[in-house]
């Protein structure tokens, strides 16, 4: 995200949504993402600027990525730039007979024998990455996701919103995930994406820590904590300081001193820009409400041990909306007042947040598909009826390719 100057909390927001490239018959993944930006570009490069809305690579040549060019506050227009930019990717794809398809990883992509990496500008991190730990698996190769950028002005409001942000965490797998097949085969798990998130940097364990963020809410004492341990324990690997430890911290929520923003990390990207698009409102405005103290002061958010949302968070990463949350400090801190599970928790908070609330109140229909059917994992493995053959799968990821054509929702 491009941060042309500071901004205050909740001004504008940076948005990244990632999606894959495949072939249109076969869904096989098709790495030419470096191509369709020289189409756009007339020679290999990053980013291409299109308007509101920027398209850069990633890690691999099959995943593209659509990113506001500035942060912006006007949600309907980016939307609508989102899903004009997919109309005019897949147009210019029909070339090559692929298509973009969502979900937060292919369902049956072989890292070891289908993964290529991005081999043009920047790519001695690429290669160092794959050096340190084997990019070419699941989490690394296979995956895609929808980054939240959210800003702030100084200490204070870094503070406030790196409270809120850690208590959030542990119930974005019960809106937003989208992973429930690997290696052609249901997982047993709904976010698998986030599986492989908290394990494909162990080797070096400060980088992710515990993916919910430790308690730490000033610049100092999270650079003296946290950036200054990353920085040494690289060091061994990174003999030509080629990796900068502000971008290589993988928590769930990565503070950019830098830019004055928190980048959220942890949510599979959806079916749509619609989709995304209303998720991400959601979590704005139930952090609106944990800032402004609506629900608990931010002394009380603050006491929140982190072993505690990462028992929550990873319940909700297997389970999703039904995991059960026996946290009695932690629903309180949303307003309610008995133990429930997660989706019965997201319907609380949005009831509370809905009142004279003109934002969510657009994008209802589709919160009401994902509090209602479930989350696009839970909609996956209803579509498929017990069927996990390849044709099934096929069937049902060419209908979610569809759905992001349409900018529509995947309902089963």
């Amino acid at each position: 995200m491009n941060q042309p100057s500071r901004i205050h909390l909740f001004q504008a927001y940076g948005i990244e949504l990632e999606y894959m490239l495949v072939d249109k018959d076969t869904l096989a993944v098709k790495p030419i993402t470096d191509e369709v930006l020289k189409h756009e570009l007339g020679m290999y490069g990053s980013d291409f600027e299109n308007g509101i809305v920027t398209w850069s690579n990633e890690l691999v040549l099959h995943v593209i990525e659509l990113k506001s060019t500035k942060p912006e506050i006007n949600f309907n227009a980016l939307e609508n730039g989102f899903a004009d930019d997919v109309r005019r990717i897949n147009a210019v794809l029909e070339k090559w007979n692929a298509m973009l398809v969502p979900t937060a990883a292919h369902p049956f992509m072989n890292p070891l024998t289908d993964t290529k990496l991005w081999p043009h500008d920047s790519n001695e991190v690429y290669e160092l990455y794959d050096t340190i730990f084997n990019t070419k698996g699941h989490g690394w190769s296979n995956l895609q996701s929808t980054h939240l950028n959210l800003p702030f002005y100084d200490d204070e409001e870094f503070a406030k919103l790196h409270a809120a942000v850690r208590l959030i965490l542990p119930l974005l797998p019960a809106l937003c995930a989208s992973s429930p097949i690997l290696d052609g085969k249901l997982t047993g798990t709904i976010d698998t994406r986030l599986d492989f998130y908290k394990s494909n940097q162990s080797k070096i364990p400060s980088i992710t820590g515990k993916v919910v963020p430790e308690a730490i809410f000033s610049k100092r004492n999270y650079l003296n904590t946290i950036y200054e341990k990353i920085k040494a324990d690289i060091a061994p690997y990174d003999k030509d300081n080629i990796l900068n430890p502000i971008w290589v911290n993988s928590r769930g929520a990565i503070p950019r001193f830098d830019r004055g923003s928190i980048e959220i990390r942890v949510m599979d990207i959806q079916e749509c820009p619609s989709a995304d698009m209303a998720i991400i409102t959601l979590v704005i405005e139930t952090l609106k409400s944990l800032v402004n103290e609506k629900f608990i002061s931010l002394d009380a958010q603050m006491k929140f041990k982190t072993d505690g949302l990462v028992q929550i968070f990873d319940k909700t990463s297997r389970i999703g909306q039904k995991a059960s949350i026996d946290h009695w400090e932690y629903v309180q801190a949303f307003g309610n007042n008995a133990n429930c599970n997660a989706g019965e928790l997201w319907k609380k908070i949005i009831e509370k947040l809905s009142v004279n609330n003109s934002a969510l109140e657009k994008w209802k229909p589709e919160l009401n598909v994902i509090l209602t059917e479930g989350t696009l994992s839970d909609r996956i493995i209803k579509s498929l009826q017990g069927d996990t053959s390849p044709e099934a799968i096929k069937r049902v990821y060419k209908q979610l390719a569809g759905c992001l054509a349409q900018n529509k929702m995947f309902v089963p």
